[in-house]
Order: structure tokens, then sequence, then C-alpha cells
């Protein structure tokens, strides 16, 4: 096992961001060069209990040595088994900084180590602006109540938790300010871009070769100090080194390791849903999901369930994946699974056409890879409520057409695909009807619920696939682009335009476009729509397209499917490619080859949501994003 380390120059670290998390969905994150670039950036951001949820509870650390600001003698930013450090040159030293969280523990560790030169004074001054972390930065700061002893400190600013720091040298907070932090990409995304900082004071200690860490978390004391820095670092390297020895040989080493490694800040406990974790527990079950991207996204049905295969079957993780598909099954609510479920005391929100067809490919991944039989005869009751409520119809609309067995989904105001985007009252990507993606998922569902059921279900099953399938081919076929309608049924002027998303007719374990077409859809789909970092949602010759996802959110809501390149389609598009020519696997991974320069750039040794559609494809939106890490990971096995 080797993970490449990924260094960086100082002169080569503009725009680019760092992140580790602790398995909660909290995380601490911020630019390579020091300052906070976002809202949702903090060197503490917590997963606290219902009902507050993500919370930035430490903005970040002002550090000096010999009065000189530590940042301005930084000469070279790298990941260590995806763990950040930083190096710092001048003054006659060179000084390392590094960050990890402890998992599990809304706790972080700080730990500065004089590599070279003489001991020299560091001094520390922790800067706080509590709040969730979606919030506005123009959030009022609370007053606050500071008390220290023996080295440790407690911060309260109620409603919120106390913040915990300890720290061996002298707290000297006795010196609080005030001042206003400027936040770039907010400014860059048209959201509010100044707020408030509070500082206590300072730490101060003088540095030499045994080292310095300071301590954060809103643990009660004897959880966060339960491991001194030291071990908390090592504890979190050899947890790593365990999760490699458990993956799939082909991700062991390389840009694989590195994203496998990034896979494991996906998934996590949310432990902020008391009454879910009781009944949970109560039934011998462990809650786990996947927080679909960092910093603003938790966890979404269609992006758990596309993902659940990369980020834990194949690196492992089968107890987290079967805990996933057990956690979402009891959400299943009028045969249908969460679109998403919000961070904090808000329930979860239903309105999606596909993450429930979702469930039922993850459901077969698991079962192939596990034979984990069990949890598929306690799932499949409710797998079976869902084909039904499909049949008969469900809520926004989504049901089976009499006419031809295919799936329909069309409610005013709601976005039920993952390629649904409104800007107000403006549908941008006005899919309601028969989506080409929603249709292939239903056959593969049909076709996995023949082969799981028995006896006259299986039977009626099974035709209805065939049905399906029969419609499928007679009405989605564009002949004169040699492609797949995207939607059918719906606006006339969608139908022709050439989407990626008849990808998932091809690649799917039941692939419902007819064999004598695939090759057709696989060279229009490379010709027109692959760029190095994934598929463009729409060519460059269409008059809607868009080459740039930027601006206010308008700007960004209307190129986000017009264009806007999605990395995590390059998992399916492997999957065509290989159906269409099995022994090409040379060609499917130079496909995704491609992706390995941009592990050093926007947040670093992940991937991201989207890049713009042309050259040279700035990475976009989150910076770090699951089914792009999961997609990379799973088809980069599927071509080894």
């Amino acid at each position: 096992m080797s993970v490449p380390e990924i260094r960086i120059p100082s002169a080569a670290m503009a725009e680019k961001e760092w992140m580790v998390t602790n398995g909660l969905g909290g995380y601490a994150s911020g630019t390579l060069a020091g300052p906070a670039s976002r809202r949702h950036d903090g060197l503490l951001v917590a997963a606290l209990d219902a009902p507050h949820g993500r919370t930035v509870m430490l903005d970040g650390v002002v550090e000096t040595v010999a009065d000189v600001p530590l940042f301005d003698l930084l000469t070279e930013f790298r990941l260590e088994q995806g763990l950040p450090v930083w190096r710092f040159e001048g003054l006659g030293r060179v000084i390392e900084r590094r960050v990890v969280m402890s998992w599990r523990q809304n706790t972080v560790n700080v730990l500065y180590r004089l590599v070279a030169g003489a001991p020299v004074e560091l001094s520390l001054r922790p800067w706080l602006h509590v709040r969730h972390a979606d919030w506005g930065v123009d959030q009022p700061l609370l007053d606050a109540v500071v008390t220290v002893e023996d080295g440790k400190a407690e911060i309260t600013m109620a409603p919120w938790p106390v913040v915990r720091l300890a720290w061996a040298g002298r707290l000297e907070l006795n010196d609080p300010r005030r001042t206003e932090a400027v936040y770039p990409i907010e400014t860059e995304r048209d959201f509010l871009d100044r707020g408030p900082l509070w500082s206590p004071g300072t730490l101060a200690a003088t540095l030499d070769q045994t080292g310095v860490a300071l301590t954060a978390s809103t643990e009660p004391w004897a959880v966060a100090l339960a491991l001194t820095p030291d071990e908390a670092l090592a504890a979190e390297q050899e947890r790593r080194r365990r999760l490699l020895s458990r993956a799939h040989p082909a991700l062991r080493q390389g840009p694989a390791s590195v994203l496998t490694l990034a896979a494991d800040a996906f998934v996590f406990t949310p432990r902020n849903r008391p009454e879910l974790l009781a009944r949970v527990q109560a039934e011998g079950d462990g809650l786990c999901s996947i927080v679909a991207g960092y910093p603003w996204f938790n966890d979404w049905g269609r992006d758990t369930m596309i993902g659940l295969e990369g980020l834990t079957l194949i690196t492992g993780r089968w107890t987290e994946a079967r805990d996933i598909l057990r956690t979402f099954a009891r959400y299943l609510k009028d045969g249908l699974i969460p679109d998403n479920i919000p961070d904090g005391p808000w329930p979860p929100v239903y309105h999606t056409a596909d993450a429930t067809l979702w469930f039922f490919h993850a459901v077969e991944r698991y079962v192939t890879a596990t034979g984990d039989t069990e949890t598929l005869a306690l799932i499949l009751p409710k797998l079976a409520e869902v084909i039904d409520r499909h049949r008969d119809g469900t809520l926004f609309g989504i049901g089976v057409d009499p006419e031809d067995g295919l799936l329909r989904a069309a409610a005013e105001g709601y976005q039920l695909t993952w390629m649904d985007a409104i800007v107000g009252d403006w549908v941008v990507t006005p899919r309601r009807g028969k989506p080409v993606e929603i249709n292939a998922l239903w056959y593969n569902a049909l076709c996995l619920m023949a082969g799981w059921l028995k006896g006259d279900a299986a039977e009626r099953a099974a035709r209805d696939a065939a049905r399906a399938r029969e419609s499928f081919n007679k009405r989605f076929w564009y002949a004169e682009g040699g492609y797949l309608y995207d939607v059918i049924d719906g606006d006339p002027a969608e139908s022709p335009l050439l989407r990626p998303n008849q990808l998932f007719a091809i690649s799917l374990t039941h692939p419902v476009l007819a064999p004598e077409h695939w090759r057709s859809v696989v060279q229009v789909i490379r010709d027109k729509l692959l760029t190095p970092y994934g598929i463009r949602s729409l060519p460059a010759d269409d008059p809607r397209y868009q080459p740039r996802f930027a601006g206010n959110q308008h700007s960004r809501d209307g190129a986000y499917h017009q264009g806007t390149v999605w990395p995590f389609l390059l998992g399916p598009f492997v999957d065509a490619w290989l159906k269409v020519w099995p022994g090409d696997r040379a060609g499917a991974r130079a496909v995704l080859t491609a992706m390995e320069p941009h592990l050093a750039e926007y947040c670093v040794g992940t991937v991201a949501e989207v890049f713009d559609a042309d050259p040279p494809h700035k990475p976009r939106g989150c910076p770090a994003q699951g089914w792009s890490v999961a997609e990379w990971l799973r088809a980069w096995v599927a071509a080894s």
C-alpha cells in the first residue's frame, strides 16, 4: 500500500482548499494559505446534536512566531495519507503544522513542530463567530463567558454548546478583540460576504522539537482529552492504514489510494436524529448515511444510493453499506425514500422520482458483493410496496402510464430528477413527462424484483419489465441523432436534446436499451459530451449551452445542467464503454486518468461537484462531492 503525497508550493496555492472530517458530518476546512474563504469554513465545524446541526464553533486561529505571522513564512502544503501538513521556513527555522480530527468526535487538534532551528515563541489568537454553518455571516456575535483553569479554557455562548480549548502553554485570554472577516468565495457567489469575529485573547508557548498543540472541542473534557494530540494523530493514521488494507487491491496505491481515503469523508453517523437513532439501536442495527458533499450538503437519497458502491462496497466497508440501506428503508413513505434530509430539526423532503429507483440498484450491488440475503429479506417487502405504489401512482405525479407501461413524473414547482432545475418561476430543464433515466431505472428495478420475488409477484414484475422495455425501445430511440430522447411526453423542445442521462439505459445491471444501439450512443456521448473531468450535460453546439458555472444563484442554476460538466457521470460512461468494447480496459482507464491533475487543485485530494463546460474546465460547486469520488473509484475497479 502506498499513498502518494500531494505537494503544493506556496506560489501555486491560490484558490486551493483543504478539508478533514470526523465521521459525524463535522469537519475542519479553509484555504491552503490560511484564512477562510467561505462562510462554511472553520477550524472546528461541529456536527452537533439536535436541534443545532453543523455549526461553526471555532473559525480559526492566527499564529505568530517571534511576532511574525506564521503564514508569511509558508513554503509548502502537502497531503500525507489525506491529512494536511503546512511547512514554514524563515527566521532561521523550519516549522510544520498539522490538523487532525478525532474520529466520531467534535474535536480538532492542531499540532506544531519545530523541524529545524532554535526554540521560538509561538502565539495563537483564536477567532470565533458561533453560528450554524449555512447561516449568513452577518449573524450577531453572542455574549461570551470565558473560564480558564489548568491549561484549559471554556467559552460559552448560549444557546450553543461550550467551546473547549486545551493548550500546554500560557492561556492569556484577557485581551478580547473584534474584527471583520471577508469571505471572497461568498462575494463571487453573491452571498453575504463579511461578518464579525471575536477573540478572547491569546495562547502562547515556546515551540521546540517536542512540539506543542491546540485541542478544540465541544465534547466533554474526558472525551476531548482521552488522547493526546500526538496520540490522536497516530490513531487517525492507523485508521487510514486499515481503510486502505480493506479496499479493493486496485485502490491501494497511486491516485486511487488518495481517493479511497477521500471516500472516507462521506460515510458518517448522523447522531443528530435522536428518535431514529433510538429505533435503530433498539433493533440492533447501526445508523449510517452518506454526506452528498462538503461543506453545505447533508445526505441525499439519490447521491447516497449512487455513491454506496464506490464509497463502501469496493472500499471494504460492508457493515456501513448494510446500515445505510437499512437506515433509508426506515425512511420509506408513500413508496419513496427522501430526496434529502436537512441538517437540523426539519423533516425529510420526498420530492424525487429517481432516488427510490436507485435504492433498488444499491440493494442489488450490496447483495451481489456480500451475499447478505438476510438484509435483502428484511427490505424486500418494502421494495415490493414501492413497486405497487409506482404502479398505482404516488406523490408528485410519479406513476406508470397504463398506455405504455413507462414511468412518468410531473409536479409543478418540484425538481424530481437530478437534472431538474428551477430558477424562480423559470423551469430551466423542464423534464416533466417520462425522462430517459427514470425509465431505465424503472426497468432495472422490475428485473431485479422478478429475480427476488417468487410466484405470481415475480411473474408480474417480469411482464411489466418486458412491456416497459418494448415501449422504451419504440419510443425513446432518436434515429436521426443516433441516440436517445432525453424525455418523452413532456416539453417537445426537450426531447431531442443530447443529454448524458441515456447512459443509464446501458450501464445498469439490466440495460433497457437494445444492444444494437449501444455503440452509437456511447460514440455520440464520447464525441460531444466527454471532457477530461466528466461528462457535459449539454453539447457545446446547443444554443442553450452555458460555458461557465459561476456568478450569483440565478446564473449558476441556469448553467447547472446546460453544459456544466459532472464528474460522477464518468462511472456510467465507463460501464457503457466496457459493454460496447469489453476488451478495451486501457481505453476506459485513459478516460479516468485524465482526472489525476485535479487532485492537486480546488479541495486538494478529492473531487469537486462540477466543472465549467469550457476549457480549462475550472472546478466549481461543492469542493468535495461524494458521488464524484465514488463513481471514479468504482469505474477504476471496473476498468482494472
